[in-house]
């Protein structure tokens, strides 16, 4: 759908024939709503002038400034614009030129979905029509936690989390998924695990396990609309058919399951759960699950999961991954989270393991 503004510029709504979307998405009354990390939309044309126009959730109308989502917009691979959206709508002009150039202009939602969720409205351009890119031959998921979603890796321990400072266009997954020129979906929610989440007083937190949300478009205390819940939406897997998956998942239960052998067998049994959860909504990925950035006390039963699940199932096409562990060398962000030379680092060791994993007889024979 389009209409003319004026002699020269046209507007666009961000449906399937104009953009492409980047992770999971939900097109509502015109508008392109994003809530998990990263998720987003693609587009290329050629002209002299691009704005786009973005609403927000009850989040940026009436929630506090740490909570309001943050967006970045790329032009060409360069960061154009880097905005909050504390307002019902916003504008923003991400190309203006003297003579026409061909762009492809990428949006990706840089906060997670707890916060808030934003919505695409519009894009106004002066030049041709507008039209999705080109997809990657490769597809990756990742599922994971705070580290996916790039927590407070824009400030140190002198600060506190806000969506400001929380950036996932610079934590590994995103990093990962650029050097293997593989499209991606992050399913990634701070504090949560797989039988627990984040706890201060070893009391186990039930509210913070991410399979409840693995099939739903985002778990947010932002509403599409004024009141539509993102964890009210059910996932339509048949969207992003990933090659590969990679489950960074753990670290927030080591808080619960400390040094008891009992409750580290209880992430070991609801390791395997996951993994039958995520191989039933996907069932031709090559599972990698991978532990230990903040920390690596529960890989052992990770392993010792993925080895009972494959003598339960049969099924081959997972495999286990550490990461080492960060360094003080290297920087903390906030709250002892991984630093972008630690995310960096990341990346590259799993950039790594994942091109030999592709290039493996293991991989191509379920192709």
């Amino acid at each position: 759908m389009e209409g003319i503004r004026d002699d020269h510029e046209r507007i666009f709504l961000p449906t399937a024939d104009k953009v492409r979307p980047l992770g999971r998405t939900y097109l509502h009354d015109g508008s392109l709503w994003l809530a998990y990390s990263a998720s987003g939309a693609e587009f290329e044309f050629t002209g002299t002038k691009c704005s786009i126009t973005f609403i927000g959730d009850n989040m940026a109308v009436k929630g506090e400034e740490k909570h309001h989502a943050r967006i970045g917009v790329y032009v060409n691979d360069e960061l154009v614009v880097d905005g909050l959206i504390d307002d019902a709508e916003k504008t923003y002009c991400v190309l203006d030129s003297k003579s026409k150039e061909h762009a492809v202009v990428r949006v990706i939602k840089l906060s997670e979905t707890t916060d808030s969720t934003v919505g695409i409205r519009q894009v106004c351009t002066a030049g041709s029509d507008i039209r999705p890119t080109t997809g990657k031959d490769l597809k990756i998921e990742f599922i994971g936690d705070s580290i996916t979603c790039g927590y407070g890796v824009e400030d140190d321990l002198t600060s506190t989390y806000s969506t400001a400072n929380e950036n996932a266009a610079k934590a590994y997954a995103y990093l990962t998924a650029q050097a293997m020129n593989a499209d991606y979906s992050l399913v990634s929610i701070s504090g949560y695990g797989v039988v627990s989440g984040y706890t201060s007083d070893g009391v186990k937190n039930e509210t913070g396990l991410i399979m409840p949300y693995y099939d739903k478009l985002g778990m947010s205390y932002g509403r599409f609309a004024g009141h539509i819940s993102p964890a009210a939406l059910k996932w339509d897997f048949s969207r992003f058919v990933p090659d590969i998956i990679v489950i960074n998942l753990g670290t927030n239960d080591s808080s619960y399951c400390g040094p008891r052998p009992e409750r580290c067998e209880e992430f070991r049994d609801g390791y395997v759960k996951l993994l039958e959860q995520v191989r039933e909504y996907n069932p031709g990925a090559f599972m990698v699950c991978t532990l230990g950035i903040m920390g690596a006390s529960l890989f052992p039963y990770l392993e010792e999961a993925v080895a009972a699940y494959k003598a339960s199932t049969r099924d081959m096409r997972v495999t286990a991954m550490r990461f080492e562990e960060q360094s003080p060398e290297d920087g903390y962000a906030v709250d002892f989270h991984p630093s972008e030379v630690t995310h960096r680092k990341a990346a590259a060791r799993l950039t790594r393991y994942l091109q030999e994993l592709v290039q493996s007889e293991a991989f191509n024979q379920g192709i």
